[in-house]
């Protein structure tokens, strides 16, 4: 298991650019940090910030290591492992009504 913090090593082969976790992973450890996130993460922490702006009751996040959105909210702790379910945890389907009347 290679991690991202960079306690391993980074080793074996990686795609040079695809979506795999695992090669997202090994080229992060490849890439410098900005503004203390790998680069080959920015796309995802910008999404972040951004939906973070408009949610100020929330705190968000994109984890490097668990390649995730996390949500903070009065609930608790949420992980969200795409962005479609990261904007359902941020704001979800209002509920049914049980009933309809005619």
């Amino acid at each position: 298991m290679h991690l991202i913090s960079g306690t391993r090593s980074a080793s074996g082969p990686y795609c040079t650019s695809c979506a795999h976790r695992s090669c997202r992973a090994l080229r992060a450890l490849r890439l410098p940090l900005v503004g203390g996130h790998r680069r080959e993460f920015a796309r995802e922490h910008l999404i972040a910030a951004e939906i973070q702006a408009d949610n100020p009751r929330l705190v968000l996040w994109f984890g490097e290591a668990t390649q995730s959105y996390w949500v903070a909210a009065a609930e608790g702790l949420r992980e969200a492992r795409t962005l479609g379910e990261l904007l359902l945890l941020v704001d979800p389907a209002p509920a049914t009504a049980g009933a309809t009347s005619r």
